[in-house]
């Protein structure tokens, strides 16, 4: 044989092992820690903590170096988001519809059903129609939080706007308005489950609830066992348990379609 035909033969049969080993082995992680990062409608340190089960369940389940990411407040969380920095995200409808558009992230598990929230007053005070909060303190979290849009969607007029006290948290909103710090404010109308004695001045049109979505940037292997982790939850007791800590009932399989339009919910906002 040969010389040169020996060495391509060699040539060739390396290659073949070299790609035999590489279909043979487990899929690589993305390079560095995958970072899921959740809404700042708590403290950072109480997503942290908050969260932690969910961490721990995903980096069980998958095998992945999942981390969170935690902001301090809306506006880093938006910046951040805008800069496509998460691999992986759990917030609002309007964020979602946003990086569908924009960014081509992914839905992938969302809380069954819709949520709204409520513009609120304390028991003692009697306010009819948003109209009468003109010039009154009124609480929300910043924008571009769904709670902030959702208040500024009832005022498009700035003259007639309410006097409006950015919350680092929905605890402190609670806060303001039993002190007396605010006269309203708005409030995720699941709360009022828990916070029977506020009286309710309207409730917003509902949007889908909140939703899982991964990066176009994240492989599709890791993203299909992170989804895959995700829908499986119910069926397992650890899946089970999860759900239970963190305050989820369930989590299912997401419409896209269902989101389309919430991302205009964002327009005025900085940067949007």
């Amino acid at each position: 044989m040969l010389p040169s035909l020996r060495r391509l033969r060699g040539t060739l049969s390396a290659c073949g092992l070299l790609l035999a080993g590489l279909l043979s082995a487990p899929l690589a992680a993305a390079d560095g820690p995958i970072r899921l990062a959740i809404q700042p409608i708590q403290t950072a340190e109480t997503t942290a903590s908050f969260y932690r089960p969910l961490i721990d369940y995903l980096r069980e389940q998958t095998g992945l170096p999942i981390e969170l990411a935690t902001s301090s407040n809306f506006l880093t969380y938006w910046t951040q988001m805008k800069r496509g920095d998460y691999d992986l995200v759990l917030d609002a409808a309007h964020f979602t519809d946003y990086r569908i558009r924009e960014l081509g992230y992914v839905p992938l598990a969302k809380m069954p059903g819709e949520v709204s929230y409520s513009l609120v007053t304390h028991a003692d005070t009697f306010i009819f129609e948003p109209a009468e909060l003109t010039g009154k303190p009124v609480a929300s979290l910043a924008a571009p939080s769904l709670g902030m849009v959702r208040m500024l969607e009832l005022y498009p007029n700035p003259l007639r706007q309410p006097r409006i006290l950015e919350a680092a948290t929905t605890e402190a909103i609670i806060e303001m308005i039993e002190s007396g710090r605010a006269v309203a404010g708005i409030i995720p109308t699941p709360l009022l489950n828990t916070y029977t004695q506020f009286n309710v001045v309207l409730t917003t049109e509902p949007a889908p609830h909140v939703t899982f979505s991964a990066s176009p940037g994240l492989p599709d292997a890791q993203r299909m066992r992170i989804q895959q982790a995700l829908l499986d939850a119910g069926g397992s007791q650890a899946g089970r348990a999860m759900l239970e800590a963190i305050g989820f009932t369930a989590l299912e399989r997401p419409d896209v379609t269902v989101y389309a339009g919430y991302a205009q919910l964002l327009e005025g906002t900085w940067g949007y």
